[in-house]
């Protein structure tokens, strides 16, 4: 089985770019972020030709999140529980795989920057630290019901040194302050395995180039996606890549997949 996440960055403007990249690789569960756009403008019919089922929770212009799917599934989470939230930032899922329910999220973590005009403002990422102390929290009891379970997307966390190409230029980026990465340590400590980790231990895995300037070709990256599996999933793990031919297509996202595969 197949397990992908992918930021899109917006699926209406990368649908092109997706179509040709799912029908490439045939993922079968694909967690999409950052797909812009809310229900009735979500293109279904598109993805559903490719052989999906499909689960949104969309915004108009910013932020949503999708999982798609050649298996049946249900929806059992939107958003965090017991966390209000006006961003639509987190999509959970039970997969029927055969008659093996696997519990799958689709996760957009917050950025958590302040804002060009005012960087003395704080309060995106004090919004970012209670999302992720939020998700700290379901991530535990997720783990207590004894599942299958894969958390996927966009964290918005460069989790170590090796994860980006110069740490001088993001030393004061909320996505590296050492608060974020201690909260996404966290879930790490509970039980949850940094698939790309467990199998590339040394190896440079970056998801994300910036559009500005040579990023991409010189390979000025970071590693912001990732998928963390429990220890049920973990047993299962073969492979797990960055699939970089996305982000060389025309008009792509500054986001490539990320792809596990499972026995």
């Amino acid at each position: 089985m197949r397990v992908a996440t992918y930021n899109v960055n917006s699926v209406n403007a990368r649908l092109e770019n997706l179509s040709a990249w799912l029908e490439k690789t045939s993922p079968d569960i694909v967690c999409l972020q950052e797909i812009k756009t809310e229900f009735n403008g979500f293109p279904f019919f598109d993805i559903q030709a490719l052989g999906y089922d499909v689960k949104i929770l969309g915004q108009k212009s910013y932020n949503g999140v999708a999982v798609l799917s050649r298996y049946k599934m249900e929806v059992v989470q939107e958003g965090l529980p017991e966390f209000e939230d006006e961003h639509a930032r987190y999509l959970e899922v039970l997969v029927d795989v055969k008659g093996r329910k696997i519990r799958v999220a689709s996760i957009y973590l917050p950025n958590g920057n302040p804002p060009y005009n005012d960087p003395d403002d704080t309060s995106k990422f004090d919004y970012k630290l209670r999302w992720m102390e939020a998700l700290y929290k379901h991530a535990k009891n997720l783990l207590a019901l004894n599942e299958p379970v894969i958390l996927t997307g966009d964290f918005n966390v460069i989790l170590t040194d090796k994860d980006v190409y110069d740490v001088d230029v993001v030393k004061n980026n909320a996505l590296f302050r050492e608060e974020v990465k201690q909260r996404l340590k966290a879930i790490e400590y509970l039980g949850f395995y940094d698939a790309f980790r467990v199998l590339h231990p040394k190896e440079v895995g970056y998801t994300y180039w910036d559009y500005a300037g040579n990023a991409f070709p010189a390979d000025l990256g970071m590693r912001i996606d990732y998928a963390f599996l429990s220890p049920l999933m973990v047993d299962e793990l073969k492979e797990c890549f960055v699939d970089k031919s996305a982000r060389g297509d025309v008009k792509p996202s500054d986001h490539t997949p990320l792809v596990v595969d499972l026995k």
